[in-house]
């Protein structure tokens, strides 16, 4: 399994909100084991989506000295179970944005339905930790389906 826990982006925008996606298929090896006979996308790999597409949002802005790296759970509620081959939307609101953190308010739904929500804290790692030549797929995908999106920051 990859690591990228956002399929897709619907709706950016940058350093303020986003809207996206992740599906796990149900030939994921996790769902042998999470539980067996009653597979569900375990709530840390939830929590783990929305703090991905609430630090894209975050590095899309492009001002920060650094990449958004989940520092803190500030907290997080599970309300329901989320099933193989279901589509999770993520919402992410940045509901504080400084140059050294950042904080925000986010939820999951599925089917219309919120199955989850956290308040997550972010610091920056410094761009030099990263290799030279890394990008973002998920971000350069979105950026390339909307090219008038991008700021002129990161263009």
């Amino acid at each position: 399994m990859r690591f990228i826990l956002v399929d897709k982006i619907h709706e950016l925008e940058p350093g303020r909100l986003i809207t996206a996606s992740k599906t796990l298929p149900a030939q994921e090896e996790l769902f042998r084991d999470h539980f067996p006979g009653f597979p569900v996308v375990p709530g840390v790999l939830l929590t783990e989506m929305l703090a991905q597409a609430a630090g894209r949002c975050l590095d899309a802005e492009g001002t920060h000295p650094g990449r958004a790296m989940l520092g803190k759970i500030n907290s997080a509620s599970f309300r329901e179970w989320v099933k193989p081959d279901q589509e999770i939307i993520l919402h992410a609101k940045i509901t504080q944005n400084r140059p050294t953190y950042a904080t925000a308010d986010c939820y999951a739904e599925v089917a219309g339905k919120k199955v989850c929500s956290a308040e997550l804290f972010f610091v920056f790692a410094p761009h030099d930790q990263f290799a030279p030549d890394h990008q973002d797929e998920i971000l350069n995908a979105y950026w390339r389906a909307n090219p008038t999106m991008q700021p002129k920051q990161t263009r």
